[in-house]
């Protein structure tokens, strides 16, 4: 029972820093105006990673994307599918943990299918579908797969240490 108690304590530690993380890097991205609209580079995306370590980031990431989105002031659309994107982002990359460098493409895809629509429709952006397409996939794949594959490398010979089990 108390071995159980502390998995379950743990685990909503490890969400609950994950989402802070998220939330602050999301904020130093808006500080550069990078964070939302037709370009996007939030440095966040880079923490849709961890999954592939701790299934914990699932939720950390989720809510954290949801609190990001609220605290900058997105769209109720936004606010709502983007975290969307982000919460199958992160179970795409929990199921490819095993295929490590491969797992921040879920994250892309779901950012690349989702983002640009919320744009058109929910901020009036007048931009074309494929631009869009192309500028969010291009800011996905520098800061989740660019910078994501650096935290995988930093991470993953300590991984043990730092996702107790």
């Amino acid at each position: 029972m108390k071995r159980e108690m502390h998995k379950s304590t743990l685990y909503v530690c490890y969400a609950a820093v994950i989402a802070a993380l998220y939330v602050v890097l999301t904020l130093l991205s808006a500080a550069f105006g990078l964070s939302s609209g037709v370009i996007q580079f939030r440095l966040s995306e880079a923490l849709c990673v961890l999954p592939i370590f701790t299934s914990a980031a699932i939720p950390g990431l989720t809510v954290g994307c949801l609190v990001a989105n609220l605290v900058t002031g997105a769209a109720v659309w936004d606010v709502v599918f983007g975290s969307l994107a982000t919460l199958l982002g992160a179970l795409g990359a929990y199921a490819l943990r095993r295929w490590r460098y491969l797992a921040s493409l879920p994250t892309v895809i779901a950012n690349v299918a989702i983002i640009p629509p919320v744009l058109i429709y929910a901020y009036n952006v007048s931009d074309g579908w494929l631009f869009l397409v192309l500028t969010i996939g291009v800011g996905e794949l520098v800061c989740c797969t660019g910078i994501g594959s650096v935290l995988v490398a930093a991470l993953a010979r300590r991984a043990d240490k730092i996702f107790r089990k």
